[in-house]
């Protein structure tokens, strides 16, 4: 088998939350295509963050961080992000402990990313006939109402964690405002990392709704974190109105994130 890709400057960062035996073998699909890779444990209680520090004990390529509380996936990655800036990294992919993302792709993203180093490059889901029927068509809402809020930058899909980051400029966006801390992440950092100037490039990746028997997890609860994205695309058309002199501007100059 070949070695990892292994860089300086772009790593994988894996946020878990009571992800199960499923963590391990999404982290060793990560660990087979890159380093390094590291794991922000959000305070589960499955005991997965004590077993994979162990792990990581004897594989320089994986680092794992152990939050005390769950606190919410946005803050799993940001605590993640202020580790990998105070190290030098300049970019995160960022993807779920699930399963559900093809680490196959790991090294094509980073390539893309490498290659333009200002923009976030983001996977556009392929679904196949594991995927729920209800999550697909919801999404379409979530994504009709990203592309009007970015002015139809060309955000692929809104919710889509499979993607790489500019650290710097996703650490700011986020320390400027108190949200993006939980289901609401994946959809707000990708708007104002837009409104921020950063140009979305957008991969296919194919993705797969694993089943309880297949060791699939998911804390996706539809009403709950449906109102959660209600509020945030409530919050994100307001702010919308009043930035869209200024995005009307740069979209007709062709300037960030509307330039080729």
């Amino acid at each position: 088998m070949p070695a990892p890709q292994s860089s300086r400057s772009h790593l994988v960062l894996i946020p878990s939350y009571n992800t199960g035996e499923r963590l391990f073998s999404t982290v060793a699909a990560a660990r087979a295509q890159w380093s390094p890779v590291w794991v922000v444990i959000d305070g589960s209680s499955d005991g997965t963050g004590e077993r994979l520090a162990a792990q990581a004990e004897s594989d320089p390529g994986l680092r794992v961080f152990v939050l005390p509380a769950n606190q919410g996936k946005g803050a799993a990655v940001l605590h993640g992000l202020q580790a990998a800036q105070a190290e030098g990294f300049t970019h995160v992919l960022a993807m779920d402990s699930d399963g559900q993302h093809p680490a196959e792709l790991i090294p094509a993203f980073m390539r893309q990313s490498q290659q333009r180093p200002d923009a976030m490059v983001l996977g556009r889901p392929v679904f196949d006939a594991s995927a729920p029927l209800l999550r697909v068509r919801g999404r379409r809402i979530s994504n009709g109402w990203t592309q009007l809020e970015t002015l139809f930058a060309g955000i692929g899909d809104s919710l889509y964690g499979f993607r790489v980051y500019p650290v710097a400029a996703l650490i700011a966006v986020m320390r400027a405002q108190p949200w993006m801390r939980r289901f609401d992440f994946d959809t707000e950092a990708v708007v104002r990392l837009a409104w921020r100037g950063v140009k979305p490039l957008n991969i296919d990746a194919p993705v797969k709704y694993l089943t309880a028997e297949e060791g699939g997890v998911s804390h996706f609860r539809y009403g709950r974190d449906n109102v959660l994205l209600t509020w945030m695309h409530t919050r994100l058309m307001i702010e919308f109105v009043l930035r869209l002199p200024a995005l009307l501007w740069r979209k007709a100059r062709r300037l960030p994130p509307f330039q080729p």
